[in-house]
Protein backbone atom coordinates (compact mmCIF):
# COMPACT_ATOMS: atom_id res chain seq x y z
CA UNK A 1 0.00 0.00 0.00
CA UNK A 2 2.98 2.29 1.05
CA UNK A 3 4.02 1.87 -2.67
CA UNK A 4 0.76 2.37 -4.16
CA UNK A 5 0.24 5.58 -2.67
CA UNK A 6 3.59 7.20 -3.34
CA UNK A 7 2.94 6.36 -7.14
CA UNK A 8 -0.14 7.68 -7.06
CA UNK A 9 1.28 10.97 -5.50
CA UNK A 10 4.07 10.83 -7.62
CA UNK A 11 2.23 10.24 -10.92
CA UNK A 12 -0.35 12.87 -10.00
CA UNK A 13 1.94 15.89 -8.96
CA UNK A 14 4.63 14.86 -12.18
CA UNK A 15 1.37 15.06 -14.31
CA UNK A 16 0.15 18.33 -12.99
CA UNK A 17 3.62 19.73 -12.85
CA UNK A 18 4.20 18.74 -16.49
CA UNK A 19 1.34 20.35 -17.56
CA UNK A 20 1.63 22.87 -15.68
CA UNK A 21 5.51 23.86 -17.54
CA UNK A 22 4.18 23.09 -21.03
CA UNK A 23 1.41 26.00 -20.75
CA UNK A 24 4.37 28.05 -18.91
CA UNK A 25 6.66 27.59 -21.71
CA UNK A 26 4.18 27.73 -25.06
CA UNK A 27 3.46 31.03 -23.69
CA UNK A 28 6.92 32.34 -23.09
CA UNK A 29 7.44 31.38 -26.46
CA UNK A 30 4.62 32.81 -27.86
CA UNK A 31 5.52 36.03 -26.22
CA UNK A 32 9.10 35.51 -27.69
CA UNK A 33 7.70 35.16 -31.08
CA UNK A 34 5.26 38.49 -30.74
CA UNK A 35 8.59 40.28 -29.53
CA UNK A 36 10.77 39.43 -32.42
CA UNK A 37 7.93 39.86 -34.74
CA UNK A 38 7.73 43.35 -33.36
CA UNK A 39 11.51 43.89 -33.28
CA UNK A 40 11.85 42.66 -36.93
CA UNK A 41 8.79 45.02 -37.98
CA UNK A 42 10.40 47.90 -36.47
CA UNK A 43 14.05 47.22 -37.45
CA UNK A 44 12.49 46.42 -40.94
CA UNK A 45 10.61 49.97 -41.35
CA UNK A 46 13.81 51.66 -39.88
CA UNK A 47 16.38 50.38 -42.50
CA UNK A 48 14.07 50.66 -45.30
CA UNK A 49 13.55 54.32 -44.44
CA UNK A 50 17.11 54.80 -43.88
CA UNK A 51 18.07 53.33 -47.32
CA UNK A 52 15.62 55.72 -48.95
CA UNK A 53 17.83 58.34 -47.72
CA UNK A 54 21.08 57.04 -49.06
CA UNK A 55 22.32 57.67 -52.60
CA UNK A 56 21.77 54.85 -54.74
CA UNK A 57 25.19 53.94 -55.64
CA UNK A 58 26.37 53.32 -51.77
CA UNK A 59 23.07 51.76 -51.04
CA UNK A 60 23.99 48.39 -51.72
CA UNK A 61 27.59 49.01 -48.93
CA UNK A 62 24.68 50.21 -46.42
CA UNK A 63 22.24 47.08 -46.90
CA UNK A 64 25.33 44.45 -46.71
CA UNK A 65 25.72 46.07 -42.77
CA UNK A 66 22.88 46.95 -41.84
CA UNK A 67 21.04 43.59 -42.81
CA UNK A 68 21.20 42.15 -38.92
CA UNK A 69 19.22 40.42 -36.61
CA UNK A 70 17.21 37.84 -38.91
CA UNK A 71 16.14 40.95 -41.01
CA UNK A 72 17.80 40.73 -44.46
CA UNK A 73 17.46 43.77 -47.02
CA UNK A 74 19.12 43.83 -50.11
CA UNK A 75 19.04 44.56 -53.81
CA UNK A 76 15.91 42.35 -55.88
CA UNK A 77 17.74 40.59 -58.74
CA UNK A 78 14.13 40.27 -60.57
CA UNK A 79 11.93 43.20 -61.18
CA UNK A 80 8.56 41.16 -60.96
CA UNK A 81 5.91 43.32 -59.22
CA UNK A 82 3.33 40.26 -59.03
CA UNK A 83 1.21 40.83 -55.86
CA UNK A 84 0.54 38.01 -53.77
CA UNK A 85 -1.88 37.44 -51.42
CA UNK A 86 -1.02 39.65 -48.74
CA UNK A 87 0.46 38.46 -45.08
CA UNK A 88 0.00 39.80 -41.62
CA UNK A 89 3.25 41.18 -41.45
CA UNK A 90 3.07 42.24 -45.04
CA UNK A 91 0.02 44.60 -44.36
CA UNK A 92 1.74 45.57 -40.71
CA UNK A 93 4.76 47.26 -42.49
CA UNK A 94 2.51 48.69 -45.73
CA UNK A 95 0.91 50.60 -42.49
CA UNK A 96 3.69 52.02 -41.21
CA UNK A 97 6.00 52.98 -44.12
CA UNK A 98 4.87 56.38 -45.65
CA UNK A 99 2.66 55.82 -48.67
CA UNK A 100 5.74 56.62 -51.39
CA UNK A 101 6.47 53.11 -50.52
CA UNK A 102 4.90 50.15 -52.10
CA UNK A 103 5.09 46.60 -49.86
CA UNK A 104 4.83 43.31 -52.24
CA UNK A 105 4.47 39.90 -50.90
CA UNK A 106 6.27 36.96 -51.99
CA UNK A 107 5.19 33.88 -52.86
CA UNK A 108 8.64 32.47 -52.47
CA UNK A 109 9.78 32.05 -48.87
CA UNK A 110 13.16 32.45 -47.98
CA UNK A 111 15.39 28.91 -47.26
CA UNK A 112 15.47 28.82 -43.51
CA UNK A 113 11.95 28.74 -43.09
CA UNK A 114 11.41 25.67 -45.18
CA UNK A 115 13.45 24.19 -42.05
CA UNK A 116 13.32 26.38 -39.41
CA UNK A 117 15.82 25.82 -36.14
CA UNK A 118 14.28 23.77 -33.41
CA UNK A 119 14.13 25.30 -30.11
CA UNK A 120 15.88 23.66 -27.49
CA UNK A 121 12.64 23.36 -24.50
CA UNK A 122 11.50 20.47 -23.25
CA UNK A 123 7.93 21.19 -23.07
CA UNK A 124 7.38 23.87 -25.58
CA UNK A 125 7.28 23.51 -29.53
CA UNK A 126 10.01 22.07 -31.18
CA UNK A 127 9.95 24.31 -34.13
CA UNK A 128 10.05 28.52 -34.49
CA UNK A 129 6.61 29.81 -35.54
CA UNK A 130 7.62 33.40 -35.59
CA UNK A 131 7.27 35.23 -38.93
CA UNK A 132 9.41 33.90 -42.02
CA UNK A 133 8.50 35.34 -44.96
CA UNK A 134 9.66 37.55 -48.07
CA UNK A 135 8.47 40.66 -49.50
CA UNK A 136 9.71 43.32 -52.59
CA UNK A 137 9.65 47.16 -51.35
CA UNK A 138 9.75 50.02 -54.09
CA UNK A 139 11.41 52.46 -53.16
CA UNK A 140 10.69 56.01 -53.52
CA UNK A 141 13.13 56.58 -56.34
CA UNK A 142 11.36 53.03 -58.09
CA UNK A 143 14.61 50.89 -57.11
CA UNK A 144 13.15 47.62 -55.84
CA UNK A 145 14.34 45.77 -52.89
CA UNK A 146 13.83 42.04 -51.34
CA UNK A 147 13.27 42.67 -47.46
CA UNK A 148 13.57 39.30 -45.60
CA UNK A 149 12.79 38.11 -42.38
CA UNK A 150 14.41 34.90 -41.34
CA UNK A 151 14.15 33.00 -38.12
CA UNK A 152 16.64 33.01 -35.43
CA UNK A 153 20.19 31.51 -36.22
CA UNK A 154 19.92 29.37 -32.44
CA UNK A 155 17.14 28.00 -29.84
CA UNK A 156 15.37 31.81 -28.63
CA UNK A 157 16.57 33.01 -25.20
CA UNK A 158 14.34 30.89 -22.38
CA UNK A 159 16.22 32.55 -19.22
CA UNK A 160 17.04 29.77 -17.44
CA UNK A 161 17.79 26.07 -18.28
CA UNK A 162 14.76 23.80 -17.87
CA UNK A 163 16.80 20.44 -16.87
CA UNK A 164 18.20 22.20 -13.89
CA UNK A 165 14.69 23.49 -12.50
CA UNK A 166 12.78 20.20 -13.07
CA UNK A 167 15.79 17.76 -11.09
CA UNK A 168 15.61 19.55 -8.10
CA UNK A 169 11.31 19.73 -8.19
CA UNK A 170 11.01 16.35 -8.86
CA UNK A 171 13.23 15.42 -5.73
CA UNK A 172 11.44 18.22 -3.56
CA UNK A 173 8.07 16.15 -4.91
CA UNK A 174 9.43 12.59 -4.00
CA UNK A 175 10.52 14.01 -0.55
CA UNK A 176 6.76 15.52 0.12
CA UNK A 177 5.48 12.15 -1.73
CA UNK A 178 7.12 10.00 0.92
CA UNK A 179 6.11 12.10 3.96
CA UNK A 180 2.51 11.95 2.90
CA UNK A 181 2.58 8.52 2.18
CA UNK A 182 4.35 8.01 5.21
CA UNK A 183 2.17 10.17 7.38
CA UNK A 184 -0.79 8.15 5.43
CA UNK A 185 -0.40 4.62 6.13
CA UNK A 186 1.70 4.60 9.19
CA UNK A 187 -1.54 5.37 11.18
CA UNK A 188 -3.16 1.90 9.32
CA UNK A 189 0.39 -0.36 10.18
CA UNK A 190 -0.50 0.60 13.50
CA UNK A 191 -3.74 -0.92 13.00
CA UNK A 192 -2.36 -4.30 10.82
CA UNK A 193 0.16 -4.43 14.08
CA UNK A 194 -2.37 -4.49 16.64
CA UNK A 195 -4.63 -6.80 14.63
CA UNK A 196 -1.77 -9.34 14.61
CA UNK A 197 -1.21 -8.59 18.47
CA UNK A 198 -4.81 -9.03 19.26
CA UNK A 199 -4.44 -12.49 17.48
CA UNK A 200 -1.69 -13.43 19.92
CA UNK A 201 -3.08 -11.97 23.13
CA UNK A 202 -6.88 -10.88 23.16
CA UNK A 203 -6.12 -9.10 26.56
CA UNK A 204 -3.79 -7.03 24.99
CA UNK A 205 -4.02 -2.96 26.05
CA UNK A 206 -6.54 -0.75 23.97
CA UNK A 207 -5.06 1.16 21.38
CA UNK A 208 -4.96 4.92 22.18
CA UNK A 209 -6.54 7.38 20.58
CA UNK A 210 -4.90 9.77 18.75
CA UNK A 211 -3.88 11.46 15.68
CA UNK A 212 -6.53 13.00 12.84
CA UNK A 213 -10.28 12.39 13.61
CA UNK A 214 -10.74 9.39 11.33
CA UNK A 215 -8.09 7.55 12.77
CA UNK A 216 -9.25 7.93 16.02
CA UNK A 217 -12.70 7.08 14.97
CA UNK A 218 -11.20 3.66 13.49
CA UNK A 219 -9.01 2.81 16.59
CA UNK A 220 -11.97 3.52 18.70
CA UNK A 221 -14.32 0.86 16.78
CA UNK A 222 -11.31 -1.48 16.61
CA UNK A 223 -10.96 -1.03 20.81
CA UNK A 224 -14.47 -1.87 20.69
CA UNK A 225 -14.26 -5.05 18.48
CA UNK A 226 -11.67 -6.48 21.19
CA UNK A 227 -13.77 -5.49 24.00
CA UNK A 228 -16.86 -8.09 22.38
CA UNK A 229 -14.31 -10.31 21.14
CA UNK A 230 -13.01 -10.79 24.48
CA UNK A 231 -16.43 -10.83 25.85
CA UNK A 232 -17.80 -13.14 23.70
CA UNK A 233 -15.01 -15.66 24.62
CA UNK A 234 -15.18 -15.19 28.31
CA UNK A 235 -19.38 -15.89 28.01
CA UNK A 236 -18.09 -19.03 25.95
CA UNK A 237 -15.08 -20.43 27.97
CA UNK A 238 -17.35 -19.92 31.66
CA UNK A 239 -20.79 -21.84 29.55
CA UNK A 240 -18.44 -24.70 28.64
CA UNK A 241 -16.77 -24.60 32.01
CA UNK A 242 -19.76 -24.29 34.03
CA UNK A 243 -21.67 -27.02 31.62
CA UNK A 244 -18.49 -29.67 31.82
CA UNK A 245 -17.99 -28.84 35.88
CA UNK A 246 -21.50 -29.30 36.40
CA UNK A 247 -22.18 -32.36 34.64
CA UNK A 248 -19.38 -34.45 37.22
CA UNK A 249 -21.71 -34.62 39.95
CA UNK A 250 -24.73 -36.48 38.44
CA UNK A 251 -22.08 -38.73 36.42
CA UNK A 252 -20.46 -39.30 39.66
CA UNK A 253 -23.59 -40.46 41.63
CA UNK A 254 -24.31 -42.13 38.47
CA UNK A 255 -21.23 -43.98 38.66
CA UNK A 256 -22.29 -44.82 42.23
CA UNK A 257 -25.58 -46.35 41.72
CA UNK A 258 -24.15 -48.19 38.95
CA UNK A 259 -22.05 -50.24 41.47
CA UNK A 260 -25.51 -51.81 42.75
CA UNK A 261 -26.02 -53.08 38.57
CA UNK A 262 -26.84 -56.92 39.38
CA UNK A 263 -25.32 -57.85 35.90
CA UNK A 264 -21.74 -57.81 35.41
CA UNK A 265 -22.06 -57.62 31.82
CA UNK A 266 -23.77 -54.72 31.82
CA UNK A 267 -22.58 -53.02 34.97
CA UNK A 268 -19.38 -53.18 33.00
CA UNK A 269 -20.94 -51.94 29.30
CA UNK A 270 -22.40 -48.78 31.29
CA UNK A 271 -19.51 -48.30 33.49
CA UNK A 272 -17.45 -47.87 30.24
CA UNK A 273 -19.84 -45.59 28.62
CA UNK A 274 -19.86 -43.25 31.81
CA UNK A 275 -16.00 -43.51 31.82
CA UNK A 276 -15.82 -42.11 28.13
CA UNK A 277 -18.51 -39.62 29.18
CA UNK A 278 -16.37 -38.21 31.97
CA UNK A 279 -13.16 -38.55 29.87
CA UNK A 280 -15.04 -35.94 27.25
CA UNK A 281 -16.54 -33.90 30.13
CA UNK A 282 -13.04 -33.57 31.19
CA UNK A 283 -11.46 -32.82 27.43
CA UNK A 284 -14.06 -29.97 27.46
CA UNK A 285 -13.05 -28.65 30.54
CA UNK A 286 -9.75 -28.69 28.97
CA UNK A 287 -10.71 -27.14 26.06
CA UNK A 288 -12.14 -24.24 27.88
CA UNK A 289 -9.34 -23.16 29.83
CA UNK A 290 -7.14 -23.94 26.69
CA UNK A 291 -9.08 -20.56 25.24
CA UNK A 292 -8.68 -19.13 28.44
CA UNK A 293 -5.70 -16.33 28.45
CA UNK A 294 -5.98 -14.97 32.18
CA UNK A 295 -3.81 -16.63 33.98
CA UNK A 296 0.37 -15.56 34.68
CA UNK A 297 2.62 -16.24 32.34
CA UNK A 298 5.85 -17.55 34.03
CA UNK A 299 9.54 -18.13 32.99
CA UNK A 300 9.48 -21.69 32.06
CA UNK A 301 12.85 -24.12 31.30
CA UNK A 302 11.96 -25.84 27.85
CA UNK A 303 14.62 -28.40 28.59
CA UNK A 304 13.64 -29.38 31.93
CA UNK A 305 9.54 -29.17 31.09
CA UNK A 306 10.06 -31.78 28.12
CA UNK A 307 12.32 -34.20 30.32
CA UNK A 308 9.31 -34.25 33.22
CA UNK A 309 6.66 -34.70 30.33
CA UNK A 310 8.62 -37.53 28.52
CA UNK A 311 10.12 -39.31 32.10
CA UNK A 312 5.86 -39.48 32.95
CA UNK A 313 4.85 -40.72 29.62
CA UNK A 314 8.00 -43.19 30.15
CA UNK A 315 6.34 -44.26 33.55
CA UNK A 316 2.73 -44.32 32.35
CA UNK A 317 4.33 -47.38 29.74
CA UNK A 318 4.34 -45.37 27.11
CA UNK A 319 7.10 -45.73 24.27
CA UNK A 320 9.00 -42.12 24.28
CA UNK A 321 12.55 -41.13 22.90
CA UNK A 322 13.51 -37.36 23.50
CA UNK A 323 16.79 -35.93 21.65
CA UNK A 324 18.20 -32.46 21.64
CA UNK A 325 19.14 -29.78 24.23
CA UNK A 326 17.38 -26.16 23.14
CA UNK A 327 19.11 -24.45 26.54
CA UNK A 328 16.77 -21.69 26.75
CA UNK A 329 13.73 -19.93 28.55
CA UNK A 330 10.14 -19.51 27.55
CA UNK A 331 7.47 -17.58 28.94
CA UNK A 332 4.09 -19.09 29.21
CA UNK A 333 1.50 -21.20 31.71
CA UNK A 334 3.23 -24.02 32.94
CA UNK A 335 0.29 -26.29 32.98
CA UNK A 336 -0.81 -25.03 29.39
CA UNK A 337 2.04 -25.82 27.95
CA UNK A 338 2.35 -28.85 29.68
CA UNK A 339 -0.81 -30.18 28.58
CA UNK A 340 0.17 -28.82 25.00
CA UNK A 341 2.94 -31.26 25.06
CA UNK A 342 1.30 -34.29 26.68
CA UNK A 343 -1.65 -33.93 24.00
CA UNK A 344 0.94 -34.16 21.44
CA UNK A 345 2.81 -36.98 22.49
CA UNK A 346 -0.14 -39.13 23.53
CA UNK A 347 -1.55 -38.49 19.83
CA UNK A 348 1.68 -39.82 18.65
CA UNK A 349 1.77 -42.81 21.15
CA UNK A 350 -1.68 -43.62 20.44
CA UNK A 351 -1.49 -43.73 16.98
CA UNK A 352 1.85 -44.02 15.99
CA UNK A 353 2.72 -46.29 18.53
CA UNK A 354 5.98 -44.35 19.27
CA UNK A 355 6.85 -41.03 19.78
CA UNK A 356 10.02 -39.32 18.80
CA UNK A 357 10.69 -36.16 20.35
CA UNK A 358 13.40 -33.92 19.06
CA UNK A 359 13.89 -30.26 20.24
CA UNK A 360 16.70 -28.22 18.34
CA UNK A 361 17.90 -24.39 18.89
CA UNK A 362 16.97 -21.96 16.13
CA UNK A 363 17.83 -18.13 15.62
CA UNK A 364 16.14 -16.70 18.91
CA UNK A 365 13.56 -19.56 18.95
CA UNK A 366 12.83 -22.92 19.73
CA UNK A 367 11.39 -25.96 17.58
CA UNK A 368 10.24 -29.36 18.89
CA UNK A 369 9.45 -32.37 16.61
CA UNK A 370 7.15 -34.94 17.73
CA UNK A 371 7.10 -37.72 14.96
CA UNK A 372 5.41 -41.49 15.12
CA UNK A 373 5.67 -44.53 13.06
CA UNK A 374 1.97 -44.85 12.06
CA UNK A 375 1.06 -44.66 8.52
CA UNK A 376 0.23 -40.86 9.15
CA UNK A 377 -2.94 -39.07 7.52
CA UNK A 378 -4.06 -38.23 4.36
CA UNK A 379 -2.64 -34.72 2.84
CA UNK A 380 -6.10 -32.66 2.17
CA UNK A 381 -7.06 -34.06 5.68
CA UNK A 382 -4.32 -32.17 8.12
CA UNK A 383 -5.97 -28.87 8.03
CA UNK A 384 -9.03 -30.46 9.49
CA UNK A 385 -7.57 -32.84 12.10
CA UNK A 386 -7.43 -29.49 14.37
CA UNK A 387 -11.07 -29.25 14.05
CA UNK A 388 -13.06 -29.29 17.55
CA UNK A 389 -14.38 -33.19 17.77
CA UNK A 390 -13.25 -34.17 13.73
CA UNK A 391 -11.52 -37.42 13.61
CA UNK A 392 -10.35 -39.53 10.47
CA UNK A 393 -12.97 -42.44 11.30
CA UNK A 394 -16.18 -42.14 13.42
CA UNK A 395 -15.84 -44.83 15.54
CA UNK A 396 -16.09 -43.11 19.27
CA UNK A 397 -14.35 -46.03 20.83
CA UNK A 398 -11.87 -45.15 23.21
CA UNK A 399 -9.37 -48.12 22.22
CA UNK A 400 -9.51 -46.29 18.23
CA UNK A 401 -8.96 -42.55 19.60
CA UNK A 402 -10.56 -40.08 22.02
CA UNK A 403 -12.73 -37.00 21.46
CA UNK A 404 -11.05 -35.43 18.96
CA UNK A 405 -9.85 -32.92 20.71
CA UNK A 406 -6.47 -32.90 21.87
CA UNK A 407 -5.04 -31.36 19.04
CA UNK A 408 -7.38 -28.73 18.95
CA UNK A 409 -6.76 -28.01 22.75
CA UNK A 410 -3.12 -28.40 22.08
CA UNK A 411 -3.07 -25.57 19.01
CA UNK A 412 -5.29 -23.06 21.22
CA UNK A 413 -2.69 -23.25 24.10
CA UNK A 414 0.30 -23.05 21.08
CA UNK A 415 -1.61 -20.08 19.81
CA UNK A 416 -1.76 -18.64 22.93
CA UNK A 417 1.57 -18.63 23.64
CA UNK A 418 2.07 -17.00 20.61
CA UNK A 419 3.62 -20.41 19.42
CA UNK A 420 2.63 -22.00 15.87
CA UNK A 421 1.47 -25.62 15.53
CA UNK A 422 1.73 -28.01 12.13
CA UNK A 423 1.60 -31.54 11.00
CA UNK A 424 2.90 -32.63 8.33
CA UNK A 425 3.91 -36.65 6.95
CA UNK A 426 7.19 -37.27 7.31
CA UNK A 427 9.47 -39.18 4.22
CA UNK A 428 9.99 -42.28 5.93
CA UNK A 429 6.17 -42.60 7.12
CA UNK A 430 4.35 -41.36 9.74
CA UNK A 431 3.05 -37.83 11.40
CA UNK A 432 5.31 -35.13 12.35
CA UNK A 433 3.99 -32.40 14.73
CA UNK A 434 6.27 -29.54 14.51
CA UNK A 435 5.88 -26.80 17.42
CA UNK A 436 7.91 -23.82 16.94
CA UNK A 437 7.81 -20.82 19.74
CA UNK A 438 8.89 -17.51 18.59
CA UNK A 439 11.92 -15.09 19.69
CA UNK A 440 9.53 -12.55 21.71
CA UNK A 441 8.36 -15.87 23.92
CA UNK A 442 11.95 -17.06 24.50
CA UNK A 443 15.71 -15.96 26.17
CA UNK A 444 18.42 -17.43 27.32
Amino acid sequence: MTGRVFLALMVGIIASAALTQWLAVNERQRTLERYRNFHALERAEQIIETADVVRPESRAQYLAVASKSGVKLEIATDNDLTVHPPTEFSIALGQRLPRDFQVIPMAERPPPCVRPPRTLTVFGPGQWRGTCESVKIVMTDGQVLKLSILPPRGAPPTGHNEYAVFVPFLLCVAVLAYLITRMTVQPLKHLAQAAKDLGNDINKPPLELTGAAEIRQASAAFNAMQARIRQYIAQRTEMLAAITHDLQTPLTRMRLRLEKVGDQDLQQKLIGDLSAMQQMIREGLDLARSMDTNGAMQKLDLDSLLDSVCADALDAGQAVELKGHAGMALLGRPLDVRRCLVNLIDNAVKYGQKAHVTVERLAGAARIRIRDEGPGIPQDQLARVFEPFYRLESSRSRASGGTGLGLTIARNIAEQHGATLSLANGEGGGLEAVLTLPEFYAGK
